[in-house]
């Protein structure tokens, strides 16, 4: 598994994440707010395997 997540984009899927995430928990959303685990652990690992198959990469490390 390369890094392929940084910089900001890392930053707003964690936000994205533990947000979409406190929602869930304290029952204010809907079922589908526990869809903030994904970018939240895609930002916690620096690694989206969607970024793999379109062949992006937002971290400036090589």
């Amino acid at each position: 598994m390369k890094t392929n997540v940084g910089g900001i984009d890392k930053k707003l899927r964690i936000a994205a994440g533990v947000i979409l995430v406190g929602l869930a928990i304290m029952g204010k959303g809907t079922p589908w707010t526990w869809i903030g685990v994904v970018p939240l652990l895609t930002g916690l690992f620096n690694f989206c395997p969607l970024y793999v198959m379109l062949g992006k990469n937002s971290c400036s490390r090589k």
